[in-house]
C-alpha cells in the first residue's frame, strides 16, 4: 500500500512510457509504410485496439501492483478484476485484427475481377471461412480467459474438467445439427465444392454463391431473391455447379417446325446470327434435325458463352432472330395441322369361323412346337399343384 500521490505519480509515468512506446511504433509503420504499402492498411486496422491495449495492459500492471492506502481491499479487487476483463476483451480485439490483416494480404494476390478467376474466386472462399474460424476461435478463447480471471470459475475448475467428458457428450447431442453445419461448411470450404460467385442449380433454382458462412451458404437467385441453405445440403444432396472447372457453356435452342423447313438455309442463318453477336464466343455453333414425329420436326442448335448470363442471353437472341426469319423466309416451315379427308367405306366384316390359316397362326402358347412345350409344362405344373393341396386336404 502508498499513498495516493505515489500511486498517482507511478501510475503517471507508466502512461507515459506506454504513449512513447505507441509513438515510436506509430512512426516506425508509418515509414514502413511509405516503402511497403501493407504498412498503411496495418495502421489502420489496428491502431485503435493497440492503443486500448497498451492504456488498459498499463493501467491493470500498476493497480495490480500498487494499491493506495485510503482504498478497501475489496473494492480494489473489483477494480483489478475489470480492467483484467477489459484487457482480455481489447487484447482479443487487436489479435483478431492482427490476423485478419494478415489474411487479407494473402488475398490481395487474388484477383477476381479478371476473366479466369477460378482460383482466385477459391482463394476467397476459403479465405472468408478461415477469417470466420478465426474470429470464432479468439472469441471463445477470449471467453474463456475472462470467466478464468474469477475466483470461483478457478476454484470448480478441477470439477469441470473433471466431468467433461460427459458435458461433451451432452453438448455434442444437443448442438448435432450445429456441429454438423460446422463441419459441412469446413468441407465445402477446402473441397472446392463450391466457390463464391459460383453458378449454380439448387431447389431448381439458377443463382450465383453470395455468401459462404460456417453455417450457411446464401445463393443469389437471378431474380435477385436470396435463397439460404444450411452447409449439409451441399455435402448430402446434389446440385449444379456450372463454373465448377471453368465458366464456359454450351446451350441448346429447339424449335418444332413443319417437315417442308429448309434445314440448310436455316443453318446458314444461324451462321449470320452468330458472326453478328458478340455473345457468341466462337467455340461451337451446330445445327440438327434431333427428331421428327406427330407430324413435326424438332430442329436444335447448339450455341457457346463464355459464362452462363451470356449463354442465356445469347439463347434468347438466336430463337428470336431464328423465329422472325421462318415468319418472313421460310413460311412453310411453320408448323400446320393436317387432316385427311377421305370417302366412307363399308367395314369389313370378319367371319365368325376362322379360316384353318388363322388357327394355325402360331401364338405364345400354341401353333407351333415351342408354345406347345410351353402349353404342356404349364398344365404339368397345375396337375402337381393340384395333387399337392388334396395330399394336404386342401382344395382340389
Amino acid at each position: 500500500m502508498v499513498p495516493w500521490p505515489d500511486f498517482l505519480l507511478r501510475l503517471g509515468v507508466a502512461l507515459l512510457v506506454a504513449t512513447v512506446g505507441v509513438v515510436v511504433i506509430h512512426v516506425a509503420v508509418r515509414l514502413l509504410a511509405r516503402r511497403w504499402s501493407w504498412g498503411g492498411d496495418l495502421l489502420r486496422k489496428t491502431s485503435i485496439p493497440f492503443r486500448l491495449t497498451v492504456a488498459s495492459a498499463t493501467v491493470l500492471g500498476v493497480v495490480t501492483n500498487t494499491r493506495p492506502e485510503e482504498v478497501a481491499e475489496g473494492g480494489w479487487d473489483v477494480l483489478v478484476l475489470a480492467l483484467r476483463l477489459l484487457t482480455i476483451g481489447v487484447g482479443a480485439w487487436l489479435l483478431a485484427a492482427a490476423l485478419i490483416f494478415v489474411e487479407d494480404l494473402g488475398l490481395s494476390r487474388y484477383d477476381t475481377g479478371v476473366a479466369d478467376n477460378r482460383l482466385a474466386r477459391r482463394a476467397k472462399t476459403q479465405g472468408l471461412i478461415i477469417r470466420r474460424l478465426t474470429v470464432a476461435i479468439v472469441v471463445v478463447v477470449a471467453v474463456g480467459a475472462g470467466l478464468y480471471s474469477f475466483p470461483i470459475v478457478r476454484t470448480v475448475g478441477a470439477s469441470l474438467l473433471a466431468s467433461a467428458g460427459i458435458i461433451g457428450i451432452v453438448a455434442a447431442v444437443a448442438a448435432q445439427s450445429t456441429l454438423a453445419n460446422l463441419i459441412a461448411g469446413l468441407q465445402v470450404a477446402f473441397s472446392d465444392a463450391i466457390r463464391l460467385d459460383d453458378v449454380v442449380i439448387v431447389e431448381d433454382e439458377w443463382g450465383w454463391i453470395e455468401e459462404i458462412t460456417l453455417s450457411y451458404v446464401v445463393v443469389r437467385l437471378w431474380d435477385d431473391r436470396r435463397l439460404v441453405l444450411p452447409s449439409t445440403y451441399f455435402t448430402k444432396t446434389p446440385f449444379q455447379n456450372w463454373t465448377r472447372h471453368s465458366s464456359e457453356l454450351l446451350g441448346a435452342v429447339e424449335l418444332d417446325v413443319d417437315w417442308r423447313v429448309d434445314v440448310e438455309a436455316l443453318r446458314a442463318r444461324l451462321d449470320r446470327v452468330l458472326d453478328g453477336t458478340d455473345l457468341w464466343d466462337g467455340r461451337t455453333k451446330v445445327l440438327q434435325v434431333t427428331d421428327a414425329v406427330a407430324g413435326l420436326v424438332r430442329v436444335r442448335a447448339l450455341v457457346t458463352a463464355t459464362d452462363a448470363a451470356r449463354l442465356f442471353d445469347l439463347r434468347c437472341h438466336v430463337r428470336e432472330e431464328l423465329v422472325s426469319w421462318l415468319q418472313v423466309h421460310d413460311s412453310d416451315s411453320i408448323p400446320r395441322q393436317r387432316v385427311e379427308m377421305v370417302e366412307h367405306e363399308e367395314r369389313r366384316v370378319r367371319t365368325a369361323t376362322p379360316t384353318q390359316e388363322q388357327a394355325d397362326r402360331p401364338g405364345l402358347f400354341s401353333g407351333d412346337e415351342a408354345g406347345e412345350a410351353r402349353a404342356a409344362s404349364f398344365r404339368r405344373g397345375e396337375q402337381e399343384n393340384a395333387q399337392v393341396d388334396q395330399e394336404q386336404g386342401g382344395p382340389s
